[in-house]
């Protein structure tokens, strides 16, 4: 015959159980940490490396401590960009940027080169309130599969024209999992979305987890606050 004290010691976990689990969760404790800290302190050795030796001698502050800093090729682009923009905003500065871009102009492949690069800039650092409304759910690549997309804005001009929809069209952008910054455009008719209650932010994390993170708030097996 066995006693209490005999069961509870039988479903008490062992002690390698215990310290694998505590090793598990110390795992998922330090690896986003580490790896954050990693890839922004590669990210500021890559600015350093390509700053500082475009940089005289004479203003390197290793030339005057002894010791190589790292962060000073960040700081020092940060300063050029500042007084580039400042530049860019005068009257002159936007005078000798019409004028390089005319030159540009007349170069048929680096133009094109130009260019793309040009929006895809303006699109991704541009200041401007032009962002995605709305998170969605989108009948994605066909009828009974769903798929997360963001709302971008209303279908106008040649596009309305030609697809000849007596239906107003939402212009919906269906990201790619785990990167997305890629995806696809797509034009749905408006009452066949269905607008999400999530955030873009949320709608994004799911997206980027592949379903592994999913926004507490609109999560069904999460508990409600007290």
């Amino acid at each position: 015959m066995t006693s209490p004290f005999d069961e509870e010691k039988k479903r008490r976990p062992s002690i390698f159980a215990r310290l694998r689990s505590s090793f598990l969760t110390g795992i998922v404790v330090i690896a986003p940490v580490s790896l954050t800290i990693w890839l922004i302190w590669t990210v500021i050795g890559w600015f350093d490396a390509f700053v500082l030796p475009l940089v005289p001698r004479g203003f390197r502050p290793e030339e005057y401590i002894g010791i190589n800093v790292r962060g000073v090729g960040v700081i020092i682009f940060l300063l050029f960009a500042i007084l580039i923009g400042w530049i860019a905003k005068g009257l002159i500065g936007r005078s000798l940027i019409r004028f390089g871009e005319s030159l540009v102009e007349r170069m048929p492949v680096v133009r094109s080169v130009y260019s793309g690069i040009k929006q895809i800039s303006e699109t991704v650092f541009a200041q401007s309130e032009s962002s995605f409304e709305k998170a969605c759910l989108v009948e994605y690549p066909r009828l009974g599969m769903w798929a997360i997309g963001f709302i971008s804005t209303s279908a106008k001009g040649e596009i309305v024209e030609r697809t000849g929809s007596s239906r107003e069209l939402m212009g919906v952008f269906v990201p790619t999992t785990p990167n997305p910054t890629s995806g696809f455009l797509l034009f749905f008719p408006k009452a066949d979305i269905i607008e999400l209650d999530m955030s873009v932010e949320d709608a994004a994390k799911l997206v980027i987890s592949a379903g592994l993170v999913y926004p507490n708030g609109k999560d069904p097996t999460t508990p409600p606050p007290e």
